[in-house]
C-alpha cells in the first residue's frame, strides 16, 4: 500500500491534528487510515455471542441490570456476561449498541460482547461499533432485524490495545463535555416551554392589564378572573362536530386532494397540510364532513393524551377522523383564543377532562362540554391572541435556535467518533 505523508483524509474537526503517515485501507468509505493500523472485517475482531432467553415473570428481582434490544428493560439475580460488555440489539431497535461496566444479563432479542469473545479493549470497541452502522446490517424478513454475518463483513480499523485505551479515553472526555452541553440546552428549551406555557395561561384567564378588578370564577382549576369577564359553559358557545373515517377498502377514496386530519397532523398550530388526503366521493360515502377554516380541532382519543392535549386552529376546509372533535365557534368566541385557552390550560383541562376505564387515553365528551369557559370581550380576546402570537412566536424562534444548536453539536459528537475511530484524528498524548 502506498505511504502518504500530508493532512488527514477528509479531515475530522479543526483543532485535533492528523497522524503523520497514512496509508490506503483498500476501502471505500474508510479511505486513507494510519500507517501502522490494519483495516478489517468484523469477524477477525470479535464473535457476537447470543443473549439468553429470560421472560419477564423468569426474572427473579435483583441487582443485575437486564437488557433487551432497546436497552436497559429490568433486573435479575445472576448475569450471563462478564464486565466491561457491550449489547447490541438484534431485533427489533437493531444495531443499538450499550455499554455497561458491569455483569448483565443480555436477553434473547441481542447480541453480546465481553473479553471473552474480543481481545479489543470494550470500551473502544463500543465506539467502533457506534460507528460501524449496524442498524443497517439486516436481512428483509417481517421483523426487522440485525443479522451477524451481515454484520461480520463491515470494515473495521485496528490499532495496539495502547491507541485503543487512549482513543477511548479521549472520546469518554469529548462525548461527555458535548453531552452536557446538550444537556444544559435541553433544559434551556424546558425553561422557554415552560415560560411560553406560563405566559398563555395568564393571558388568557387573567388578561393583559394587571391592573384590573378580579373576582373568583368559582371553578376551582380557574381561579380568580377578570371582573368585567363573563364565563359560559363551553356547549353553549361552540357546536361540536365529529368525524369519521372512510373505508380502507376502497383505495380510490384515498388518493384525492381534501385534508383528512388525524391524531398526527396536530403537531402544529394551524393546520393547513396532512398526511392523508381524501377524495369528495369518500366524504360523501362517509361519516366524514367538512370543517372551515377558523375552527379549533381538538384531539379526543389518542395515546398522547396521558401527556397533552393536541389543539389546532384550522387554516383551510378540511375533513377529520373520529379521533378528534371541530368546535365551530359562536359570535361570542374568538378561535384563536379558545386555542390558546385549551393549550394554555391543558394540564388542569386533562385531569377535568379524562375518561375513566377507557382502553385508549380519551376526554370525556360531557365534560369537555360543560367546562366553565372564562369570556372576555370579542375586541379583548382578539387583543390578547394577538399578544400571544407575538410573544409564542418569539420564543418558538428561541427554541428552534436552541434545537438547532443541539442537532450541530450532536453530529460534532457523530463525527467526533467517527474521526477517531477512523484515524482521521490523532489522540494520543
Amino acid at each position: 500500500m502506498a505511504m502518504t505523508s500530508h493532512h488527514a483524509p477528509e479531515s475530522g474537526p479543526r483543532r485535533f491534528k492528523p497522524y503523520p503517515v497514512y496509508k490506503d485501507s483498500g476501502v471505500e468509505w474508510l479511505g486513507e487510515i494510519p500507517a501502522h493500523w490494519d483495516p478489517l472485517k468484523l469477524k477477525r475482531v470479535c464473535t457476537f455471542a447470543y443473549g439468553d432467553s429470560l421472560a419477564s415473570e423468569a426474572r427473579v428481582d435483583g441487582d443485575v441490570e437486564v437488557y433487551g434490544s432497546n436497552g436497559l428493560v429490568g433486573s435479575h439475580e445472576r448475569a450471563n456476561t462478564l464486565a466491561p460488555c457491550l449489547v447490541i440489539g438484534r431485533k427489533g431497535s437493531f444495531g443499538k449498541v450499550n455499554f455497561s461496566p458491569r455483569p448483565v444479563f443480555a436477553i434473547d432479542t441481542t447480541f453480546f460482547v465481553d473479553r471473552r469473545f474480543t481481545r479489543a479493549d470494550i470500551r473502544w470497541f463500543y465506539y467502533v461499533l457506534t460507528n460501524a452502522r449496524l442498524d443497517s446490517a439486516t436481512k428483509d424478513s417481517a421483523i426487522p432485524g440485525l443479522d451477524r454475518e451481515d454484520a461480520y463483513v463491515r470494515d473495521v480499523c485496528l490499532c495496539s490495545p495502547d491507541e485503543q485505551r487512549a482513543i477511548a479515553a479521549f472520546l469518554d472526555r469529548e462525548t461527555a463535555r458535548l453531552d452536557a452541553l446538550v444537556a444544559k440546552k435541553e433544559r434551556l428549551i424546558e425553561l422557554l416551554q415552560e415560560k411560553r406555557t406560563a405566559l398563555i395561561t395568564r393571558a388568557v384567564t387573567k388578561g393583559l392589564d394587571p391592573t384590573v378588578p378580579m373576582k373568583d370564577s368559582g371553578v376551582e382549576w380557574l381561579g380568580e378572573i377578570p371582573a368585567a369577564w363573563g364565563l359560559k359553559r363551553l356547549k353553549r358557545i361552540v357546536q361540536f362536530r365529529g368525524g369519521g373515517t372512510p373505508t380502507k377498502d376502497n383505495l380510490e377514496y384515498w388518493c384525492g386532494e381534501i385534508p383528512w386530519v388525524s391524531p398526527k397532523d396536530m403537531k402544529v398550530s394551524v393546520v393547513l397540510d396532512t398526511e392523508d388526503k381524501i377524495t369528495a366521493q369518500a366524504v360523501h360515502d362517509s361519516a366524514t364532513k367538512p370543517v372551515p377554516a377558523g375552527v379549533v380541532l381538538l384531539v379526543v382519543r389518542s395515546g398522547i393524551l396521558a401527556r397533552s392535549i393536541p389543539v389546532a386552529l384550522t387554516g383551510r376546509e378540511v375533513t377529520l377522523n373520529q379521533d378528534l372533535k371541530a368546535l365551530v365557534p359562536s359570535h361570542e368566541l374568538v378561535p384563536e383564543y379558545l386555542m390558546y385557552l385549551i393549550s394554555g390550560m391543558q394540564r388542569e383541562l386533562l385531569v377535568e377532562w379524562k375518561k375513566e376505564g377507557a382502553t385508549v387515553e380519551s376526554l370525556e365528551l360531557e365534560l369537555v362540554a360543560n367546562t366553565p369557559t372564562p369570556l372576555p370581550a370579542t375586541a379583548e380576546q382578539r387583543a390578547i391572541a394577538a399578544f400571544l402570537d407575538r410573544e409564542t412566536a418569539r420564543i418558538d424562534a428561541l427554541v428552534a435556535k436552541v434545537r438547532d444548536a443541539i442537532d450541530r453539536l450532536r453530529e460534532l459528537r457523530t463525527a467526533l467518533i467517527s474521526a477517531a475511530v477512523t484515524g482521521k484524528i490523532d489522540v494520543r498524548e
